[in-house]
């Protein structure tokens, strides 16, 4: 019985964590950025996109730059506005060079990256991906999110 009850405990444990041969499950997620997320003690990276990091600030249109608008904690916000406490389903696509997950999240059917190139809080990645690039084109178009003035590229700023 002990033993039947520690192997049933530590399946419980593992459903939450979307790991590496996990296939697709789903648990509640804490945002750590625009494009990274953590369930339990695991970190994920969306798949397919770039947001700004949580210390870059943008410009106005005129190219002035803006402190009182952090765009890197407007598109984390955005990104935990969308989470809003419930569980979150991940599809692991493979391991970042930093050791993260990458990993198509979900909120009910909802892709998160999908949703954040879409609302103009994240870029299409093309270095790893061009999933997300009709998303970003119809965001710069209608001038959402960070379009709607100037900024470094993610993978520029970070540079």
């Amino acid at each position: 019985m002990r033993v039947l009850l520690l192997a049933l405990l530590a399946i419980v444990a593992l459903v939450p964590f979307c790991g590496a041969g996990a296939g697709e499950v789903a648990g509640i997620a804490r945002v750590i950025d625009g494009d990274t997320l953590e369930i339990a003690v695991q970190r994920h990276r969306l798949h397919g996109i770039d947001a700004p990091e949580l210390r870059q600030t943008c410009s106005d249109a005129s190219g002035r730059p803006r402190r009182d608008w952090p765009c890197g904690r407007r598109a984390a916000a955005a990104l935990v506005g969308l989470i809003g406490g419930r569980a979150v389903a991940c599809e692991i696509r493979g391991r970042g060079r930093y050791g993260r997950l990458i990993s198509i999240r979900r909120v009910g059917l909802r892709d998160l990256g999908r949703w954040l190139v879409r609302l103009g809080w994240a870029m299409a990645y093309r270095r790893y991906s061009r999933d997300y690039v009709g998303d970003e084109a119809a965001a710069r178009a209608a001038g959402l999110g960070l379009w709607s003035g100037t900024f470094a590229m993610p993978w520029d700023w970070r540079r």
